[in-house]
């Protein structure tokens, strides 16, 4: 399970319902092996027994019909919200449309439609079954027989073992670099598939893998991994490729003899017949095509349009629902990139002050609507975020990396400067000059320089209009001490193939971590492992055998206690470092919907796929003239 991509917000977060009581359970650690189990958890604590029917958060009577069409606010891998060029999301090249991977099935649930409300938990979907070895570094997995692509094909273990090292070898590198320790992917029998790890894998590392789309070796061995094209690719998925106009709209079909449509992890899912997305470049060209109702669900990311557009006639009509739902139960990153490739900012005075410079606090009173509050942590709505002074068992973690990591680290954790909201603070930003100063830039004309001649220059790329509204006050605080600050507004494909080949000064990332966040997924972000590997999201170019130290003890944790130490240590050790500024969250989701579905409530705590779990109610879109 990775790492979701969030809408680049000013935007909006996601924690909610009731906590599920939880089977008595083992740490992953004591997980019996040699023997078949229906299911796998960090930790151990599986909710769900073996004969379980459905997980409880579906309405598992859901009817079948209609159509959902939606903006998309999450997404995987190389998948864009913007446009798409390619229909395979499993690569790092091209842009692919979100929600391809509901066209294919995993060993075991995951990604979006895991079991939801569990922080950790996944089921067999592909697999009726796995085991674990003695020294749990092989996992053997036993595949339904009645598993198939949705061609008709059977569905084989030599299609799972070619999935698995096709993805070491080219996959993106949210499917690349949980491989990393993987020995053997292969074919036992048509209906076993045997995973080798060298024992260097976090424990949880199959809790990842175990969730990686399956793809037919025979549609692969006949047409390129590699090569960006239209052409979908073979899935077994509950949803296929229907309708096409690249860059624009893609359409999704409920494929109705669907192989696992009546297993308990898929049962109450997947109730429409069509999922539409529709791709807009503009924000407000979007709002107006839901307005109209040619999109019917929508979250909202912009705070001013939420404090002051929702007033038309669908809405007033009771056609339209505005309503906020509860954010999920998962540490949530939304941050700026200072990318340490450019040796300008390897200082991390140089951060600091480019840091100083945004008024967050005239942000939120006058772009904001009193909407958000300030980020100050990488793992922002969460246990993971360090307070105050470091406990002891985060000493004991941070002390052998003394001198190797900022000072402040030891202290109460960084928190970001408060202003005093005049748009642009005084003293404030003669601490960044100070700091500037201090780091070798001094006044050259308009801008500073350094000993070589060479000007502080800093640009925040985006591709999103609305960005230029919110980010022009930072950029002229920055240009008030000298900076030579601007902004890049280019359109998606650009922005995306810049963003892979980390061509850029500044960026904005959001993301929203799994509960219980892997080894894998950290590495991606954070560890000198991705600092060079295009299309990671390790955007700063983060290389410090510090903060590898502790993603790796992080990994290793064998019960939450522990993680969520290493979690608070790493915490500490990013918020000193600044590779990341933290920007800002909102507690809940904002959604507004055209008042023709049904779902259950309340939600579950740690995922909101709406397109997954609710359903088209004929008698609500009748009443609306949308039946």
């Amino acid at each position: 399970m990775a790492a979701r991509l969030a809408r680049r917000t000013f935007l909006a977060g996601a924690a909610s319902a009731v906590a599920a009581p939880l089977l008595p359970g083992l740490a992953f650690a004591e997980t019996p092996t040699g023997t078949r189990l229906h299911g796998l958890s960090a930790f151990g604590d599986l909710k769900y027994p073996a004969d379980f029917t459905h997980f409880d958060y579906v309405n598992a009577d859901a009817p079948k019909g209609g159509i959902f069409n939606f903006s998309p606010p999450s997404w995987f891998y190389n998948q864009s919200p913007l446009t798409f060029n390619t229909l395979n999301s499993f690569t790092a090249k091209g842009d692919a449309p979100p929600r391809m991977e509901m066209c294919f099935d995993s060993l075991m649930t995951g990604g979006m439609t895991g079991a939801l409300d569990e922080p950790d938990a996944v089921y067999g979907l592909l697999a009726e079954s796995v085991t674990l070895s003695e020294d749990r570094n092989t996992f053997e997995f036993a595949l339904r027989p009645e598993a198939k692509f949705n061609d008709g094909t059977p569905l084989t273990a030599e299609d799972v073992a070619f999935t698995f090292n096709l993805y070491k070898d080219k996959g993106h590198p949210d499917l690349l670099l949980p491989l990393a320790q993987m020995t053997q992917a292969v074919a036992v029998d048509a209906r076993t598939l045997r995973l080798s790890f060298n024992g260097k894998q976090s424990a949880r590392t199959i809790l990842n893998v175990a969730g990686f789309p399956i793809v037919s070796k025979a549609y692969f061995e006949a047409n390129s991994f590699d090569s960006a094209n239209m052409k979908p690719p073979l899935g077994s998925g509950p949803y296929k490729v229907g309708r096409v106009a690249p860059g624009q709209t893609i359409e999704y079909e409920r494929v109705a003899d669907y192989w696992g449509r009546d297993l308990p992890v898929n049962r109450g899912l997947y109730n429409f017949d069509r999922i539409r997305i529709e791709f807009y470049q503009d924000r407000q060209a979007g709002f107006e095509a839901f307005k109209k109702g040619d999109v019917l669900y929508r979250q909202e990311f912009t705070a001013r349009v939420w404090a002051t557009g929702y007033d038309f006639p669908a809405l007033n009509q009771g056609k339209v629902v505005k309503r906020e739902f509860p954010a999920e139960k998962r540490p949530s990153m939304q941050a700026t990139a200072i990318n340490l490739r450019r040796e300008r900012f390897r200082d991390r005075r140089v951060r600091l002050a480019i840091n100083m410079c945004f008024d967050f606090e005239w942000t939120k009173r006058n772009l904001f609507y009193g909407s958000y509050d300030r980020s100050q942590s990488c793992f922002e709505k969460s246990d993971y975020r360090a307070e105050g002074m470091p406990s002891p068992e985060e000493l004991a973690l941070l002390e052998p990396l003394r001198g190797k990591i900022p000072d402040e680290a030891f202290g109460e954790a960084v928190v970001l400067p408060v202003s005093d909201g005049s748009g642009r603070d005084r003293k404030l930003l003669g601490a960044a000059s100070k700091l500037l100063t201090e780091a070798g830039w001094k006044r050259s004309g308009q801008f500073l320089a350094n000993d070589k001649g060479e000007s502080l220059s800093v640009e925040l790329l985006v591709d999103d209009e609305g960005w230029i509204r919110i980010a022009s006050p930072w950029i002229e605080n920055m240009k008030a001490i000298g900076i030579d600050a601007s902004i890049r507004s280019v359109d998606s494909a650009q922005y995306g193939a810049r963003q892979a080949e980390f061509d850029f000064d500044l960026i904005v990332m959001a993301l929203s971590f799994d509960a219980t966040p892997t080894r894998e997924s950290l590495e991606g972000i954070f560890h000198s492992r991705s600092a060079t590997l295009p299309g990671s999201r390790n955007l700063p170019g983060t290389a410090d055998p510090g903060i590898d130290a502790l993603v790796e003890a992080a990994g290793t944790a064998t019960d939450r206690k522990t993680l969520t130490t290493a979690l608070r240590a790493l915490d500490r050790v990013l918020r000193a470092r600044q590779d990341w500024i933290p920007s800002w969250y909102l507690a809940n989701h904002r959604a507004a919907f055209w008042d023709m579905f049904g779902y259950k409530e309340p939600k579950p705590d740690f995922g909101f796929p709406v397109e997954a779990m609710w359903w088209f109610d004929k008698d609500k879109a009748a009443a609306i003239g949308k039946a």
